[in-house]
């Protein structure tokens, strides 16, 4: 929207510079005619769609050419192709640059395909107004631009990032051009200023009004400097590393019009004394999350225009004041802070446009606010706030009203009458995640315009899917979470009036029964029934339907009625996971998406399966209790996705998985496949993910998987293979997850002779294996991703796939690994993005522990143990600040724990027992929170949790040996007696609270929940329902 002021902004000031060249009609120069007939026949353009450059020709005055202006005298003075259709080079020998007498030149939304702009631009030293914006220029900008020196308005944004020679710089380009006003240099690279950029502006242009600086990669804050360029109108720095405050001094411009500071990593308080500079129309502070603020008392007759502060720390509440900005017309301040009502002063805002105050702390009842006043409004987003009470009716008399968001709120009760409505734009309303209750009244199709309406997760009982429906174009229903039609049976599905839409939500609504209002829905492209109660068989009618995506997950569906014969569907994608369907899998169903795991189908997998699924893209059968070999065909699919675990599926893998190009994903864990895996990966190989763990594969590691290089997870866990380490696979750098856990391999992991690093490396699971020789350090010091000190979150992977006409189908996967945590087995999901893992226990590793280890800043857990590492553990250790399962058992450590463990503080296993450790275990951190077990079997190792804390003192003896004290050895200790007996009392308290109040046991084993899935989130994937038996 910034943008678009400004391309405004230069609009209104075009003709302002063309006033100051002449526009006289005379009889042009011949030879500079001839320039630009020249440069025209140079230019490649579409001529249909020509507004300028069409009207040159010979047989007329070159000065009535349209967008060519002339002096008295009849020199080019002015020449204007800008959104001219061109797409061509251009270089130093255009005739563009004979025309000597040019003081405006404007080039701009031109494609001049990327070509750098010409040096020869230099010779044109009349120049005041040079526009380049939007050219398509790249490559390096020409010092020549600095000898325009009488420029007073210079744009070179917006281009395909041009930059400047290593040798130059911006201090180069503007140190001359003394008499610019109007600087836009937006997009391109200013990374070499460093944090100087401010005083090379403010020292070389006093004269500036405009700077528009965005997306410059500028780095630092904005210098002192630039308080000397107080008659700037426009400052526009979005998107930025400023990092700093923002200066007071801007206060002080008293010219200032527009501001914006968005995405520029912003701290501090903003000074409330800028919002009062009365000349300013335009505020963006947006996308700053630690700049802090608030509101000031805005006095009347302000100018303020536009003001931006979301996703910013702005707080407090909203002034009554704020009514008096007449003239706003756009009010974004979403993911902020604020709190209070809302006040009913934003009625006096008759120009607004635009209002978002969503994901704040609102609150109170919204329904005193004359909305209906706000005549010019489009959006109105109040969402995910704490306001309450009914759902306020005179929003929906706004006429030009095009969004209404009001979800994630506390709005109760019915839904009113939607009389006297004149929103007829409204064309997406958002009533979900409140708390409304009972019908959907029909007239809420009086809103004639609506297209998406979304209800979801509220507690309604009804909707008109039956009644006068004016609108005829709803296309978007979401009535997930809610309690509708839990029993309906639908009598009159061929109703006259039955509403027609194109995508359906009713899932989580507690459906026993097919809706009969859907057989006759003949625009129904998309209906998600997925986890309601619906159980039997699945109709045949349902397949006569239009519809492309049909979710039916998480029912109690046991069969499928096959279509009738002959008849023709059009589905393409169905989830039908987590049902209980019997029998054979239904074949006659084919589509780039099908999701039949987690049923009961107790049967193998058809032969000719490949002859429906050719065009399939996703197939999951995975935990349907599968049987049989993996028929051959199913290789005919053009798959991108295929999961078979969890099944009891036997004999070898087809040759001809290792083989598909096509393949993204391939698992087969926890089957009973054996054999070796194919050794005849291709070139090109696109797998990103092999999963073939717990099977009972043998044979030697496949050399030719080294061919996949965009592999990321590769997981072989718990098999028989017999090799030595794949060191082939260091050639992977996109590799993320390496799982050989329990195989056979032999030999040393170090690969000398290969060149190749991990840099995206999180998980290594070389445990249980006969690896030996010493870990190379060297190694780990590549493993990049283990190093950064913040979570290296990215998105789960997604692959899209196109179905046909323009359309298509994306998913997001979840990469599961087993793996062994803290003592527990467990599946990690969504693991590459926030867990790092190093597994080596179990080997015949020896030698000391590299202390390059502690550089892997951000690893979560690190097992070494039952191996023969000798020496001392790693002072360096206390550099993993994140780790919280440390293993170390079962070595032949020597010498002390480092004191550095008390850096650990996120540390909640630890085990070193069974070393040679001495001395005393490091005191004041939270080792000694740890249970002896942890420390056991090392005999000079003291200290809690270990052994007592008192000193050990042997008395001296006296002169015939004899204690000093005779009577010491019938002596009570009652230190230890007061502690036993405290201890007894105390245990037998809570036991039998436990044992005999029922409302203290329930409430222990919630709280003894909630404390483990808060140490071990990953255990509430794995025992999550067992929770619900204490609560």
């Amino acid at each position: 929207m910034i943008t678009l002021i400004f391309h405004f902004f230069l609009f209104l000031i075009t003709p302002c510079v063309t006033n100051l060249i002449p526009t006289v009609h005379s009889k042009c120069i011949e030879a500079q005619k001839e320039s630009l007939l020249n440069f025209k026949k140079s230019l490649v353009f579409n001529s249909s769609s020509s507004s300028k450059l069409i009207t040159w020709n010979s047989n007329t005055e070159c000065c009535t050419w349209t967008g060519v202006t002339c002096s008295t005298n009849g020199s080019v003075v002015g020449l204007d192709i800008s959104s001219e259709s061109i797409s061509c080079n251009i270089d130093n020998s255009s005739s563009l640059f004979q025309l000597q007498h040019l003081q405006r030149l404007n080039l701009a939304y031109t494609n001049f395909s990327g070509s750098s702009i010409p040096s020869a631009i230099g010779k044109l030293i009349e120049l005041r107004y040079l526009n380049l914006r939007g050219a398509y220029f790249s490559g390096k900008i020409p010092i020549e631009v600095a000898h325009l020196t009488r420029l007073v308005v210079l744009d070179l944004s917006y281009n395909s990032y041009p930059f400047f020679a290593e040798n130059q710089n911006l201090s180069m380009l503007i140190q001359n051009l003394t008499e610019l006003t109007e600087l836009y240099l937006d997009h391109i690279n200013l990374s070499a200023e460093g944090s100087h950029w401010g005083q090379t502006i403010s020292s070389s242009l006093p004269k500036l009004s405009v700077l528009t600086l965005s997306f410059c990669d500028l780095r630092g804050p904005i210098h002192e400097s630039f308080a000397k360029l107080d008659s700037l109108s426009t400052l526009i720095l979005y998107g930025n590393n400023i990092s700093g405050l923002v200066p007071k001094f801007l206060a002080n411009f008293s010219s200032l019009i527009s501001l914006s500071l968005s995405a520029c990593n912003l701290y501090g308080a903003f000074p409330k004394e800028i919002f009062q500079v009365p000349t300013l129309k335009s505020v963006d502070l947006s996308v700053n999350s630690e700049l802090r603020g608030s509101l000031p008392e805005f006095l009347k007759n302000v100018s303020l225009e536009s003001l931006v502060l979301s996703r910013t720390k702005f707080s407090g509440v909203l002034p009554d004041s704020i009514g008096n900005l007449e003239m706003l017309s756009r009010l974004y301040v979403s993911d902020c802070n604020f709190t209070g009502a809302i006040p009913k002063s934003l009625a006096n805002l008759t120009q607004l446009r635009f209002l978002a105050l969503s994901s704040n702390k609102f609150s109170g009842s919204i329904n005193y606010i004359q909305w209906d006043k706000l005549i010019k409004l489009e959006l109105l987003d109040l969402s995910n706030n704490l306001l309450y009470r009914s759902i306020p009716l005179s929003p929906f008399s706004i006429r030009w009203l095009r969004r209404l968001d009001l979800s994630g709120n506390h709005f109760s009760g019915q839904v009113l009458e939607f009389s006297n409505v004149s929103s007829y734009l409204l064309y997406i309303l958002d009533l979900s995640s409140n708390n409304l209750e009972g019908s959907i009244p029909v007239s809420i199709f009086n809103l004639l315009g609506l297209q998406e309406l979304n209800l979801s997760s509220n507690n309604l009982s009804d909707f008109p899917f039956y009644g006068l429906h004016e609108s005829r174009n709803l296309s978007f229903l979401d009535l997930s979470h809610n309690s509708l039609l839990s029993n309906h049976n639908g009598t009159n599905s061929s109703h006259p009036s039955l509403l027609q839409i194109q995508a359906l939500k009713l899932d989580f609504n507690k459906l026993k029964t097919f809706p009969n209002f859907l057989k006759n829905q003949s625009s129904l492209a998309y209906l998600d029934l997925s986890d309601n109660q619906i159980p039997g068989q699945i109709p045949n009618w349902i397949w006569g339907l239009p519809l492309k995506t049909l979710g039916l997950c998480c029912n109690k569906l046991v069969s499928l009625e096959a279509p009738l014969l002959g008849s023709t569907y059009n589905l393409l994608n169905i989830d039908l996971h987590s049902n209980q369907l019997q029998g054979q899998i239904p074949l006659f169903i084919s589509g780039n998406y099908l999701d039949y795991s987690r049923n009961n189908f107790s049967s193998s997998i058809p032969t000719d399966i490949g002859d429906f699924i050719s065009s399939t893209a996703y197939l999951s059968l995975s935990s349907s209790n599968l049987y049989g070999e993996i028929p051959i065909s199913i290789c005919n699919a053009s798959g991108i996705v295929l999961d078979l675990s969890n099944n009891s599926l036997s004999g070898i893998i087809p040759q001809c998985l290792t083989q598909a190009s096509s393949l993204n994903v391939l698992d087969l864990r926890r089957n009973n496949l054996n054999g070796s895996i194919p050794d005849t990966f291709l070139q090109g190989c696109n797998l990103q993910s092999l999963a073939l763990s717990r099977n009972h594969i043998q044979g030697r590691f496949p050399k030719s998987l080294a061919n996949c290089s965009i592999l990321e997870v590769l997981d072989l866990g718990v098999n028989q293979i017999i090799d030595v380490f794949p060191c082939m696979l260091k050639t992977i750098s996109t590799l993320r997850v390496l799982v050989l856990r329990s195989n056979k391999f032999y030999g040393p992991i170090g690969c000398p002779e290969t060149n190749g690093t991990w840099p995206k490396l999180q998980i290594i699971d070389l445990a249980h294996n006969s690896f030996n020789g010493e870990i190379p350090g060297m190694s780990l010091t590549t493993w990049k991703a283990m190093m950064v000190n913040e979570d290296n979150y990215q998105s789960p992977r997604s692959f899209w796939w196109g179905a046909g006409g323009g359309s298509g189908h994306s998913i997001q996967l979840e990469d599961v690994v087993t793996t062994t945590i803290k003592g527990l087995e467990m599946d990690l999901v969504y693991i590459l993005t926030i867990f790092t893992s190093i597994d080596f226990s179990g080997n015949k590793f020896s030698g000391t522990i590299p202390k390059e280890i502690g550089l892997l800043r951000s690893l979560h857990v690190l097992n070494l143990s039952s191996n023969a590492f000798t020496g001392e553990i790693p002072s360096s250790f206390g550099n993993m600040r994140t780790i919280e399962s440390l293993d170390l058992s079962q070595n032949h450590l020597s010498g002390q724990i480092p004191p550095q463990f008390a850096n650990l503080t996120f540390l909640s296993y630890l085990n070193v027992s069974y070393n040679q450790l001495t001395g005393r275990i490091p005191t004041a951190t939270q080792l000694s929170t740890f249970p002896n077990t942890s420390f056991e079997g090392n005999k000079g190792l003291w200290g809690p949790p270990l052994t007592s804390d008192t000193t050990i003192v042997v008395p001296p003896p006296t002169l015939n040996g004899s204690s000093s004290k005779p009577n010491s050895g019938d002596e009570i200790e009652l230190n230890v007696l007061s502690a036993d007996i405290g201890f007894t009392c105390g245990f037998a308290i809570v036991v039998g609270s436990l044992l005999f109040c029922k409302r203290w046991r329930k409430w222990y084993y919630r709280a003894m929940f909630n404390i483990l899935f808060k140490i071990f989130p990953q255990l509430e994937h794995r025992f999550g329902n067992h929770r619900r038996h204490f609560t």
